[in-house]
């Protein structure tokens, strides 16, 4: 076999070293490097250890005297032999802390306070400092609470050291230093055999390992006892760059494993069994989302630049509901797929050939990870901007709304004041023009709100999320900083919109066209609702004078027959006027009075005040009871008072028919209810008074004039507090509306979390209609933001991986699902910053059926793209390499036959693993772990 490649220079052998500085009497013999053993260095490091046993009965002794203790032998040059040196106190007090650790074993040292280390949930750690002269040291002791499996290195709960050397529990001395390594070859040897020796006495198998040279090689050395007849030696580097050809492929890897232990072709056979395992981990590249518009204006370079319009880039979430108010960066950079090969065996090198240019649908498994933006782990306050971030602006503001009276008053000039500029910025006129012309906009429309809500949300009381005072609380929070001057600014303009189109009898854009008001929302929604119904009215009011006047004109010169039936909603079953045989008709009536709910509570005063002796609560009933009488007389000519209670107050009539038969008899038989036959009673007066109009030539019960200005003055004359309020509520509902229109598929913890939101709104927000103090609703509201930002996060996480992984449901819900997990100790209420997991590392597994849609992710390159490099490894994934390749090689030897058979008799079935090689690597990165037992 040819000259093979070979790794960076190794650390000095054990000649090296002891030709170069002399061995001292007290010094440890080196032991061997991994690449070259003898029986006669075994021996040495057996006897070595025999002598280190037997001066470690004498511990301690003179240890005060440590340091001045070698100068003086130095000067009178006499060693005395009978008191342990200080490096067999070092070696003798790493032995009693293994020795420690062994007793205790993982459950006593779990429960005496062993940390996790991050990132495993199987791996832990305890460490002790050790002191060796001038030089501190610490020790570390890697151990495993359960067991793992056969072949479970590629798990994502795998050390690196127990990957890269094939070890669960190991030991790892490095000094207390800012690089943390040995860069000092005799001072490596000497901490490797230190604790060989120590390990030895205990009787542990335990690997120990010392890092090496300079950090950025990752270099370590280590050995392991394995028992009375093996050893087993390790070593790793790195070549950080120029990486030779020959090993960016497979086959010249595979020849480097195999030339570390053939050293001509009569030592093996000319086919060598290695187990091979592989991992490959791809990365998708950064999605353009104006990839087909680049590619458009490719085909049209001819086009002057002049002509064709600057279009901006389009984003992820353009599509999105929340699209209109920010954009958010993408939650999810991209993907990276895991392709493992498990461990197949493997004679020559040009089957590695065929490997490297196997398809990566061949893999024995592929696992996803999705690369998380960082602002998505960062749950600093701040951080995010979104709805969140602004509503919790709004809360600021709504804490500095009770410093004035009013809202002229934010708006004067305050550049006396001691304020900051930032706090009271407001947008130039510009800005406020083009939110004015986008809120009253003609092509606006009618609001479709009442679909458009959550179930969940009308437990909220506020605005609908497309109505105009929504819409205005919406561009509120993206006004400027939102601070209390620029919401006082932009509400001024906006009322004096609002008095235009009353005066100019325009339609309120946004406002959907009804007859009712609807007392569950905010009341600034419920004026506004008044307001557009007014100006309907007003509007009818006017169109109808003209028609008005013309209709009084022609009945003056013409004789009206009497008693000519008007406004009948047709006949009432089974009823019969008392005085004449005719059927009874239902008149068409006004409808109630519109009110809004301060209206409502005035009305509720003015009723305990005025009493209810005479059975009506004021002006108002008196008017709707005449109203429906004059409709009744109009329907019914010849009817009488009585006829009427009949059918509008049913309890006032006492019948005297026999109910059991069913045949009613003309006139009906009864009376009046003793309240109604009082003297004086008021509704006989009224039904006295009322004339006979059908609804068509009655007056409005509802005064559009009067109304519409009380609206105007009631929005122009609003406290800043009252509007501060209102504006809270309805931006929460609003935000929560507009992100609950997103579609993320069918991810029910999504589903649940929106559902508690809205809940966690209802109750909190609840308090600002008690007229509760503002300072003590900050903290709360505060605290709600806090709660919005992480649901708001996990929403925009959950449509980014919808609309990637569509083609995927079940892989797509149980990505969200280990984020939805990972998150959920983050989704507190703290307002401080709290430290969980820094990464999100969890692997989803992909079924053989759900590869062709992940593939789909890895675009084939296309020649313009800048980031496109020269390849240079195989295993390509629609064009794309993988970002790192890690392999495993490994032979396995029986003891009995080959190279490590004894003439001691051993059991023969005992296989040993007697050479591993762990590589790790790109095109420009290399870093090869070597693992050899031997028999000493």
């Amino acid at each position: 076999m040819g000259t093979s490649p070979s790794l960076p220079p190794r650390l000095p052998t054990t000649t090296d070293l002891t030709s170069k500085e002399g061995r001292l009497p007290r010094d440890p013999t080196p032991p061997p490097t991994p690449f070259s053993t003898s029986r006669a260095d075994g021996i040495a490091d057996a006897a070595m250890a025999s002598t280190s046993s037997k001066y470690a009965k004498h511990r301690r002794i003179g240890e005060d005297e440590e340091e001045e203790e070698e100068p003086e032998e130095e000067l009178e040059r006499f060693d005395d032999f009978t008191i342990a040196s200080s490096w067999e106190r070092f070696i003798s007090e790493i032995e009693a802390i293994c020795r420690q650790w062994l007793a205790d074993g993982p459950k006593i040292l779990m429960a005496k306070g062993a940390e996790s280390v991050p990132s495993f949930e199987n791996l832990y750690m305890v460490k002790r400092d050790l002191k060796h002269g001038k030089r501190v040291y610490c020790m570390e002791y890697h151990f495993m609470k359960s067991a793992k499996g056969k072949y479970s290195y590629w798990n994502d709960d795998t050390h690196s050291t127990q990957l890269s050397f094939g070890v669960d529990d190991f030991l790892i001395i490095a000094p207390l230093s800012a690089s943390g390594v040995v860069l000092d070859d005799p001072e490596s040897t000497k901490l490797l055999s230190s604790i060989a020796i120590a390990l030895s006495n205990c009787g542990s198998n335990w690997p120990a390992f010392v890092p090496v040279h300079d950090p950025s090689r990752k270099a370590y050395i280590g050995i392991q006892n394995m028992g009375t007849v093996f050893t087993r030696r390790f070593e790793a580097d790195r070549i950080a760059s120029q990486v030779p050809i020959r090993l960016m492929h497979l086959e010249g890897l595979h020849e480097l494993f195999l030339s570390k232990f053939v050293l001509s072709s009569s030592d093996f056979p000319a086919k060598v069994k290695v187990n091979f395992s592989m991992k490959l981990t791809y990365r998708t590249p950064e999605y353009e989302y104006d990839h087909e518009e680049t590619l458009d204006s490719e085909a049209t370079e001819t086009i002057a630049e002049s002509e064709v319009p600057t279009q901006p880039r389009k984003q992820w979430d353009d599509d999105c509901p929340w699209a209109e108010w920010y954009s958010a960066e993408d939650p999810v950079k991209g993907f990276e797929l895991t392709a493992i090969w498990g461990e197949k065996m493997f004679e020559e090198s040009l089957e590695m050939a065929e490997v490297e240019n196997a398809s990566s649908f061949d893999a024995d498994s592929w696992l996803l990870h999705p690369v998380v933006s960082p602002y998505m782990v960062d749950d600093s306050i701040g951080k995010f901007v979104g709805f969140a971030s602004q509503l919790y602006l709004l809360v600021n503001a709504f804490e500095s709304s009770g410093e004035a009276q009013f809202l002229e008053d934010f708006v004067a000039d305050n550049s006396g004041q001691d304020n900051s500029k930032s706090l009271v910025t407001v947008p130039p006129p510009s800005v406020i023009d083009r939110v004015m012309k986008d809120l009253f906009n003609d092509e606006a429309g009618i609001s479709n709100y009442v679909e458009a809500e959550n179930k969940h949300g009308r437990a909220l009381k506020g605005a609908p999320s497309d109505s105009l005072f929504a819409q205005f609380c919406l561009h509120a929070l993206w006004f400027g900083n939102c601070n209390i001057r620029a919401i006082a600014v932009l509400w001024i303009d906006f009322v004096r919109e609002i008095r235009w189109c009353w005066e100019e009898s325009e339609r309120l854009p946004r406002m959907k066209s009804t007859s009712k008001i609807d007392l569950s929302t905010c009341l600034i929604h419920q004026k506004l609702q008044m307001l557009a119904i007014c100006i309907e009215r007003k509007k009818s009011l006017n169109c109808e004078k003209d028609t008005d006047l013309a209709n009084k004109e022609g009945i003056s010169n013409s004789t009206a027959p009497s008693k000519i039936r008007k406004g009948s909603a047709g006949v009432v079953p089974s009823m019969m006027l008392i005085n004449i045989f005719q059927e009874m008709h239902a008149p068409y009536t006004q409808d109630a009075p519109l009110m809004t709910e301060d209206m409502h509570e005035e009305r509720l005063h003015a009723a305990e005040a005025f009493g209810n002796a005479v059975g009506l609560s004021g002006q108002l009933e008196r008017d709707i009871l005449s109203s429906d009488m004059s409709a009744f007389k109009a329907a019914n000519p010849d009817a009488a008072f009585e006829d009427f209670i009949r059918w509008h107050s049913p309890g006032d009539w006492v019948s005297e028919e026999d109910k059991a038969d069913g045949n009613s008899t003309w006139p009906p038989k009864g009376r009046l209810s003793q309240r109604m036959s009082e003297h004086g009673n008021m509704w006989r007066k009224i039904w006295n008074d009322a004339p006979a109009l059908p609804v068509s030539e009655q007056k409005s019960l509802l005064d559009s004039i009067r109304e519409g200005e009380k609206v105007v003055h009631y929005l122009e004359t609003l406290r800043p507090q009252q509007l501060l309020e209102q504006m809270v509520c309805t931006a929460f509902k609003s935000s929560a509306d507009i992100l609950n229109k997103t579609s993320y598929g069918s991810f029910k913890l999504m589903k649940t979390k929106m559902d508690q939101l809205y809940a966690t709104m209802a109750s909190t927000l609840k308090s600002l209609q008690g007229k509760s103090d503002i300072s003590d609703l900050a903290g709360d509201l505060k605290q709600l933001c806090q709660v919005f930002e992480h649901i708001e996060k996990l929403l925009i996480f959950a449509a980014s991986v919808h609309r990637k992984l569509i083609d995927a449901p079940r892989l797509a819900q149980s990505i969200f699902s280990d984020y939805f997990n990972y998150y959920l100790p983050k989704m507190g209420t703290s307002l401080e910053s709290i430290c969980y997991e820094s990464e999100f590392t969890t692997k989803e597994k992909v079924g053989m059926l759900e590869r062709d849609a992940v593939s789909s992710l890895f675009r084939p390159p296309t020649a313009n793209q800048s980031w496109r490099k020269v390849l240079s490894m195989g295993n390509l994934l629609n064009g794309h390499e993988p970002i790192q390749r890690e392999i495993v090689f490994s032979v396995m030897e029986r003891v009995s036959n080959g190279h490590y058979s004894s003439p001691t008799p051993l059991c023969t079935d005992e296989q040993v693993e007697t050479h591993r090689m762990y590589i790790s690597g790109t095109s420009n990165d290399l870093w090869v772990a070597l693992s050899v037992t031997s028999w000493d």
